[in-house]
């Protein structure tokens, strides 16, 4: 066994079976874990939450301070035992990702460890009683079929393919836990760069996304949520949480935002206003009352912290936590002061809330916020994108029928046995279906007029032609609408080239993840990996669906100067 598979098996005990792994008694608790395990196991943590968040970020600074990797698996096993099983797994693996000595170690895929997040209750329940009545002997494996949640008396049904992607909200939690919200720059020696931006870039390029969906099953664009008294829709995520034996609690249609113990509406309505103020004056105010310009080069950074809020935000007292707040607020719309002690609804997980329609919603309002800043900065002017010598003279899509990609539905299984005892020695698995696309690539033909070879970026991107009404959509509302399908560099050559890009290659994406098993037996597995994480894009949805009838979408392809992108 390698060092490196060793470090790997060592990590992966640390989560198996992790919703009932608390509880158990420690002799001798290690000293250094006396400031965590407030919150009990059987409560649901939640990504947006303030105490909650303290409690992680005090979890992965013990974590990361471990004086080498046998310090860190020895106070992470007694802490898996102390600690709320979802705050432990957000924060082991924050520190997992960070510390220099678990490099090219790959943290589980949270769709087995929390299978309860991603696969409805009555799947989950259906499973295990198939699995304890086998007959004595018997070790076949379980395979039931994951039901649907919804039907079509609910218009937004129809995007429940999307909304519940086991690889969509998988991408989710991993992008919370590589940029995490309570990162500490001062702590961790270095800053995350562009942190507050990619908050805002991946969230926005998760609305372009979903409006393609939309129009692709004949829907309207989103109507962005945008006031605080309006009745929002209802959502059933029908899910389970094992650790506490309750469900997700649904929200019936109709009902509004009410106060907090800790934030009320009014709050949210102010932070908002002051983001807006801060935007159109062109500056913040610290949390010492100095100004800090917002310029083209970090203004949409300084924007992104403030909105998140993250532990970046230069003023968390004056413009609060919008982001954060929201998905909390939305969380207990059903119960908001506690006195009926009822369970979050799925915004509350940043591993379930992207099933929820609201999720999109808010996040346009978010992104809108965002718009006005970026409505704010002059125009690119031609020297900013232009590429001398450099010339696009031909796209194609090279797939099956050319410049047509097909979309359909393919079948996949989940790994259940990871989450919870089944009683079975078998391997117990919820069968699912999810989007996919044929394999496809670019055919790009370029000139370079120079007499030298140049470095270049190829940007592509994809937009919906016709809005919902069958219309041309304007250039100005279709930008905001552009998904990215790949960004990768390229060596041009004096002369015509024909640069040939695979769809499986989509630096914005990650083909598959390793499963649990895989890992564990992986021995052959590449050594250095150390920079695999789960938090790209899933591949099998880098293409939206479409319609039987063909969706027409614009293609777009970029060339920039490749040495200014190192700049």
């Amino acid at each position: 066994m390698t060092i490196l598979h060793e470090k790997q098996v060592r990590v992966l005990k640390l989560f198996e079976r992790l919703s009932v792994a608390s509880g158990e008694h420690i002799d001798h608790v290690d000293p250094r874990l006396a400031t965590v395990g407030q919150l009990p196991n059987n409560a649901f943590f939640s990504h947006f939450l303030p105490e909650h968040l303290d409690e992680a970020k005090r979890l992965v600074e013990i974590f990361y301070s471990a004086k080498d990797f046998d310090d860190f698996i020895h106070l992470a096993d007694q802490a898996r035992h102390l600690v709320n099983s979802t705050l432990f797994a957000f924060a082991a693996e924050v520190a997992i990702l960070h510390r220099k000595d678990a490099h090219g170690v790959i943290v589980p895929p949270i769709q087995e460890i929390f299978a309860d997040r991603f696969v409805p209750a009555d799947t989950l329940i259906k499973a295990f009683s198939i699995a304890t009545t086998k007959p004595v002997g018997d070790e076949s494996d379980v395979v039931v079929d994951v039901h649907e949640t919804g039907n079509i008396l609910d218009p937004e049904y129809k995007l429940a393919y999307y909304r519940e992607d086991i690889g969509v909200n998988a991408h989710h939690w991993h992008w919370h836990v590589v940029y995490p919200s309570i990162y500490d720059s001062a702590f961790f020696g270095k800053p995350k760069d562009r942190k507050g931006e990619l908050f805002y870039y991946m969230h926005q390029q998760m609305c372009a996304r979903y409006d393609c969906e939309r129009l692709s099953n004949g829907l309207h664009r989103m109507v962005p949520f945008h006031n605080f008294e309006e009745a929002l829709d209802g959502y059933a995520a029908h899910l389970t949480h094992v650790a506490s034996g309750r469900h997700y609690a649904p929200r019936p249609n109709g009902m509004t935002m009410h106060d907090l113990d800790h934030v009320d509406v009014q709050e949210m309505q102010r932070w908002t206003e002051r983001l807006l103020e801060a935007i159109h004056l062109g500056k913040v105010i610290d949390s010492e009352g100095n100004d800090i310009i917002l310029d083209e080069e970090t203004g949409i950074d300084l924007i992104g912290s403030l909105v998140e809020s993250s532990h970046d935000s230069k003023n968390h007292q004056y413009y609060g936590s919008l982001h954060n707040w929201g998905h909390v607020m939305i969380a207990y719309i059903h119960d908001p002061d506690g006195r009926f002690r009822e369970t979050p609804g799925v915004m509350t997980d940043a591993a379930t809330s992207l099933r929820d329609p609201i999720f999109y919603r808010f996040h346009r309002f978010i992104d809108n916020v965002f718009q006005e800043y970026k409505k704010t900065l002059p125009a690119y002017t031609k020297e900013n994108l232009n590429f001398p010598d450099v010339q696009v003279t031909e796209i194609k899509v090279n797939a099956k029928i050319p410049n047509v990609i097909h979309t359909f539905f393919r079948e996949d299984e989940l790994e259940l046995s990871h989450c919870m005892h089944f009683g079975s020695p078998g391997s117990v698995r919820a069968r699912y279906h999810h989007l996919d696309h044929e394999s496809f690539s670019y055919i790009i033909t370029t000139v370079n007029n120079s007499h030298a070879e140049k470095h270049g970026t190829v940007r592509i991107f994809l937009a919906p032609k016709h809005d919902e009404l069958g219309n041309e959509i304007s250039l100005d509302e279709q930008r905001t609408m552009c998904i990215e399908m790949d960004k990768f560099d390229v060596e041009l050559r004096p002369g015509k080239n024909t640069i040939v890009r695979s769809s499986t290659d989509s630096s914005v994406t990650i083909s598959s993840t390793y499963t649990y098993k895989e890992l564990l037996h992986g021995e052959d597995l590449e050594e250095d990996r150390s920079e695999f994480c789960s938090c790209g894009w899933p591949q099998h949805l880098l293409v939206p669906k479409g319609n039987d009838k063909g969706m027409v979408f614009d293609l777009f392809v970029m060339i920039t100067d490749g040495e200014k992108d190192k700049l």
